[in-house]
């Protein structure tokens, strides 16, 4: 298990059990030291979605901080879902995407799916879709959904930004 899945793991569990926040480790390995978006992702061992919570730009002073506080939020947070309960913990796959900072995109073409998570914008409404998403195999489909997330109809007019993925299991 990646040292940043074990780090959202121990904090979901030590949240979930005890309402207790974890301290990032320390020393702080060199792959925490950074700053950047993360996203915590959990789901069930069959597949299904259970959280998913991020930050698109670092809002904490490193990657250890932003790993725990998303993985919290991913855990009890997500609107789309009620929060993790214990009974719960020994059934779940975290995994921890840290993202590269958003390039601002002109076309379609500059997308994909695969490689790129993207990010619409209208306004103050903004919505984001990680990248390599089963079920999501086009770039129309990730902007879609990405538009949904976000409130913003169809015809309105969008920025698009793209960026990559370093995903953690």
């Amino acid at each position: 298990m990646h040292p940043l899945v074990k780090l959202a793991k121990e904090t979901i569990e030590s949240y979930v059990r005890y309402g207790k926040i974890p301290k990032p480790p320390s020393p702080l390995p060199e792959e925490m030291k950074e700053r950047a978006g993360v996203f915590v992702s959990i789901h069930t061992r069959d597949g299904a979605l259970r959280g998913c919570i991020g930050t698109i730009e670092p809002t904490r002073p490193n990657i250890a901080e932003e790993v725990i506080h998303n993985a919290i939020a991913s855990a009890t947070r997500d609107p789309r879902f009620p929060p993790i309960t214990p009974a719960e913990l020994d059934d779940l796959v975290i995994n921890v995407d840290v993202l590269s900072t958003p390039e601002r995109v002109h076309s379609l073409e500059e997308l994909d799916p695969k490689r790129y998570g993207v990010i619409v914008q209208s306004g103050w409404r903004r919505g984001l879709l990680l990248p390599d998403l089963e079920g999501v195999d086009t770039v129309e489909q990730q902007v879609d959904i990405a538009r949904r997330k976000a409130g913003i109809g169809p015809r309105e007019p969008v920025e698009l930004y793209r960026f990559e993925v370093k995903r953690y299991y």
